[in-house]
């Protein structure tokens, strides 16, 4: 977790030092250890300190890449407050691009975990747009993570929401996922297509499939937030 996060966060909340260790049970000293970069936050902590200080999920530590554990991922968006999973059991709150990288890993996924991942970045889309560009090309996932980008605009663009931030980020995002675009077509939420059901994916895809060369029939309007 970022130190600098911490203490911008603390400062936000006009909490001394003090204060906030006592809210984690930890001392002073060691909590300006925290702040200064100098101890790692450990992450027994990580909870509380996202709590106390009212962090978004995307101030979490991301890993190396995308987990494999993938049987979760129902309750890890319901932790980060995606309503179609609200009736799970909430896991442990991961950052939401790893949920979400995660999630494109799979070569199969059921229609509702589709649905939640435009969401993600548009509740979110102050994630860490590097680390997504370089983790979705080294993974081979830029194309089906530039989809999901462009159906999060095109549920922006429905709803007149054009000059907010979240729509400039998700621009940014997009262009930089366009530098890296894989020429290969591949289905997108679905393993084992059939070369009748392929060919029936590439003449009803929408523009926005064609432009990121993946069959699929999934178009923003589907989006039950849209």
């Amino acid at each position: 977790m970022d130190s600098k996060l911490l203490r911008t966060a603390r400062k936000q909340l006009k909490l001394t030092q003090k204060e906030v260790a006592v809210r984690l049970g930890v001392s002073q000293p060691y909590w300006a250890l925290l702040e200064s970069g100098r101890r790692n936050m450990p992450t027994r902590l990580m909870k509380r300190a996202l709590s106390v200080l009212h962090l978004p999920a995307t101030g979490l530590p991301l890993s190396a890449g995308p987990r494999r554990n993938r049987a979760d991922l129902g309750r890890q968006l319901a932790a980060l407050g995606y309503p179609g999973f609200a009736y799970l059991r909430h896991g442990w709150r991961r950052n939401p691009a790893e949920v979400l990288l995660t999630a494109l890993a799979k070569d199969s996924a059921e229609a509702r975990l589709v649905e939640a991942l435009p969401w993600l970045l548009l509740h979110y889309s102050d994630m860490d747009r590097e680390w997504l560009t370089q983790q979705a090309r080294l993974r081979n996932l830029s194309n089906r993570l530039g989809f999901v980008v462009t159906l999060a605009k095109r549920v922006c663009e429905r709803k007149g929401d054009t000059n907010s931030a979240t729509y400039y980020n998700l621009e940014k995002l997009e262009t930089d996922l366009m530098r890296s675009k894989l020429a290969r077509e591949e289905p997108f939420g679905r393993s084992n297509t059939t070369p009748r059901e392929m060919e029936w994916l590439r003449e009803h895809r929408s523009p926005e499939a064609s432009l990121w060369n993946l069959l699929t029939d999934w178009k923003a309007e589907y989006l039950q937030y849209a």
